[in-house]
């Protein structure tokens, strides 16, 4: 039944976006949303999403595409080393890889397999588990079409690990994730003990100062710990800042292991544009830092 609840809501998606996002914004929020005179942080994402031109959205948020502006903007030295991309399954040849790597499809979120010793592995588990990550039509059920477009493929990158001091706060890598307006990066959002979509969490300014007041806890995104200032922090703030430049909102995340920095992806609608795990008063403030341009219509 869920299977097919899912596929109705994809088509409704796909053809009626708006309708979709004023349905699971008052699902979520309990009011309507407020489109033509967006304030919060989740009005102007969806405002963004559905009236004006994301092309660009659809190739950054790629997790295969969005490799060549991270090189483009200066920064090839800080994606994770890849091992290979494959448009079906049955291409992947898993002898070739190493005996640790991270497999998932370039256009989910947390859908991504990660094996820790290849000699103990059913490749034939992962390559089923991969076929249903490619089929799952991303984006459709938020009614973010920039996901929809991008044309579903595989990588395989390198398996990042914690370095010392991170593994004393987090048992996966700390997901540094920067919220930047208009180009000027303001806040970090770190996730820690991420599995797939639950992490622990706590929100930083640039300088480093917790703020556990700017968000609501929950079952999904509990109180993480806080965290030392990683070391660079001033690098990744400007490496953000260079890569959000021509957006008036988007999330950059990246890795820090004792200074070395990874970029993760880009995320120009963070869960869907329907968040609840900040205040309304923090998404409100936030709101008020985008510029907004003109509807395109599209």
């Amino acid at each position: 039944m869920m299977y097919y609840i899912k596929l109705l809501l994809s088509i409704i998606g796909k053809r009626y976006p708006e309708f979709v996002v004023r349905l699971r914004y008052l699902l979520r929020f309990h009011t309507t949303i407020d489109l033509d005179n967006p304030k919060t942080l989740n009005e102007k994402i969806q405002f963004l999403s559905l009236r004006t031109d994301t092309d660009n959205w659809t190739r950054l948020a790629d997790k295969y595409l969005v490799r060549d502006y991270i090189s483009e903007c200066g920064y090839s030295d800080i994606l994770v080393p890849l091992f290979g991309k494959w448009d079906n399954v049955s291409d992947i040849d898993f002898e070739t890889l190493p005996e640790q790597f991270v497999i998932k499809t370039n256009n989910s979120s947390g859908e991504c397999i990660t094996i820790y010793d290849k000699s103990s592995t059913d490749v034939r588990s992962v390559r089923r588990h991969l076929r249903k990550f490619l089929k799952h039509p991303y984006g459709l059920l938020e009614g973010n079409l920039h996901y929809s477009r991008i044309k579903p493929l595989i990588i395989a990158e390198k398996l990042l690990r914690n370095d010392p001091v991170s593994a004393l706060y987090s048992k996966t890598p700390i997901d540094y994730k920067i919220w930047c307006f208009n180009g000027k990066a303001y806040y970090v959002w770190a996730c820690t003990d991420r599995i797939r979509h639950k992490a622990k969490v706590m929100t930083y300014d640039t300088e480093w100062n917790a703020h556990p007041e700017f968000s609501v806890f929950n079952s999904q995104y509990s109180r993480g710990p806080i965290l030392p200032k990683p070391k660079r922090l001033d690098v990744m703030l400007e490496i953000a800042q260079k890569l959000s430049e021509p957006f008036p909102v988007v999330r950059i995340d990246m890795y820090n292991f004792d200074g070395t920095i990874y970029f993760g992806e880009m995320t120009f609608t963070s869960l869907g544009g329907y968040m609840d795990f900040y205040t309304a008063d923090f998404l409100k403030y936030t709101g008020s830092l985008i510029k907004l341009p003109q509807a395109s219509g599209k």
